[in-house]
């Protein structure tokens, strides 16, 4: 039996949780564990060029208004695995560290952080996510070690009363109760930040837009490992999705964000 485990530490959010998934076909895994993450442009190497460079909006005001106390921060898997020399290393994550960091430290109860909990051992997982892990053996937990899935220190310092979220697949909204959770708590908005920009940050995005939350992408506080795919996924955020994401910078949000 393969248990996953949902947590997250006390704070504003109501009661505490844990969903076990009973006979998942991913087989045994860490009790506090499930599977996967990014890996299709994990073999490329980036110049780590990005600086905070992507275009925003000149506009110093959100569009819809300011955020309150309805608003969580979601930080998406700023962890060691990828901040650490390994295969899924992202070059620039040490450059967006301190905005991400900024943001996180302005409002750390009302922040969330995801943890993306890849396969024990190599071969593990359900279908296709098998074959994953094959060519990404050396990525699991028993390859990597058990504290490679943590928090990077400087955030893990913020819980609690941040509070921690852990996913197998790339998007946080499936198979887990996070959308029950967070409107439970009364949540209408999310602001989002972390990596990688083209993978786990899209699925993030596009799963808050279609349960209809306010979503805000803080545009300087993202990072990859493909600053070309960084760039394409920007344009789309800004441009196709014009209507239902909001882009700001970390500055931006933090001003509008009492």
């Amino acid at each position: 039996m393969c248990v996953w485990c949902v947590r997250y530490n006390r704070g504003p959010f109501p009661g505490d949780l844990i969903r076990n998934y009973q006979n998942s076909p991913a087989g045994p895994a860490l009790a506090f564990t499930p599977v996967v993450l990014e890996g299709w442009h994990a073999n490329e190497k980036s110049q780590g060029r990005r600086m905070n460079d992507t275009p925003v909006s000149k506009n110093d005001e959100l569009r819809y208004g300011p955020l309150g106390s309805t608003c969580v921060h979601i930080c998406v898997d700023m962890q060691r695995l990828f901040a650490e020399p390994t295969e899924w290393q992202m070059p620039w994550l040490q450059r967006v560290l301190p905005t991400i960091a900024r943001l996180v430290a302005a409002h750390p109860a009302q922040t969330l952080f995801t943890r993306f909990i890849p396969a024990r051992r190599p071969g593990q997982g359900a279908g296709m996510w098998a074959h994953y892990y094959e060519r990404w053996g050396s990525m699991t937990i028993e390859e990597l070690g058990a504290p490679m899935i943590d928090l990077v220190p400087e955030l893990a310092a913020f819980v609690p009363p941040a509070r921690v979220f852990d996913k197998h697949v790339y998007s946080p909204w499936i198979g887990t109760n996070l959308n029950e959770l967070l409107r439970g708590a009364s949540i209408d908005t999310i602001v989002i930040s972390g990596g990688e920009t083209d993978v786990c940050v899209q699925a993030t995005v596009m799963g808050a837009i279609d349960w209809g939350f306010r979503t805000i992408l803080a545009t300087d506080a993202l990072c990859s490992s493909s600053d070309e795919a960084h760039d394409a996924l920007m344009e789309f955020y800004q441009g196709r999705l014009g209507e239902q994401l909001e882009t700001a910078s970390a500055e931006t949000i933090l001003r509008n964000w009492r």
